[in-house]
């Protein structure tokens, strides 16, 4: 009973912050400086979560041929420079892991 208790306020916090914050953005004036510096937390945010599974997959900074995660994200790179489509490069870099993988 306990475990599902935290989960439900655990849930309702979070709501709660997510909430306020949009409600405060349609209530008040946002300096522009504001609007240009949350619009690069999206990036910074997904760059810390994908980078180090990427380039350390072993808990060490591994950038040599062999860490198939690094190939198969340098193809996702170059897909999303050559075609700018996100579904592309999510299915280039998938199907490129998995080539890797398997062949290696």
């Amino acid at each position: 009973m306990n475990i599902w208790l935290v989960f439900l306020l655990g849930g309702l916090v979070t709501f709660g912050m997510r909430l306020s914050f949009i409600y405060l953005f349609g209530r008040f004036d946002v300096p522009q400086v504001v609007h240009r510096a949350l619009r690069f937390v999206p990036p910074a945010v997904l760059s810390a979560i994908i980078f180090p599974s990427i380039l350390m997959p072993n808990n060490y900074l591994d950038i040599s041929l062999t860490n198939h995660r690094w190939m198969a994200g340098l193809v996702a790179v170059l897909v999303a420079l050559w075609t700018k489509n996100t579904l592309l490069t999510i299915l280039a870099g998938m199907a490129a892991l998995l080539i890797l993988q398997l062949v290696f």
